[in-house]
């Protein structure tokens, strides 16, 4: 497994992870503010796994 996939891999483990566990994610049925950021984190892996793979980011 390259860099590029085990990062994408761990970015959406640590997202699902949290909004699974986090009280305040399950509670008010929305993302909390950590949840925002491991969310950001999971997009910008799988841009740049698309990238790393040739393919182009979907547009609308």
């Amino acid at each position: 497994m390259s860099a590029v996939d085990e990062a994408l891999a761990n970015a959406r483990t640590t997202y699902e992870q949290h909004v699974q566990t986090c009280r305040q994610c399950r509670a008010d049925g929305a993302a909390c503010a950590v949840a925002k950021v491991h969310l950001r984190t999971y997009n910008n892996a799988r841009r740049d796994h698309l990238r790393a793979a040739g393919g182009a980011v979907p547009r609308g």
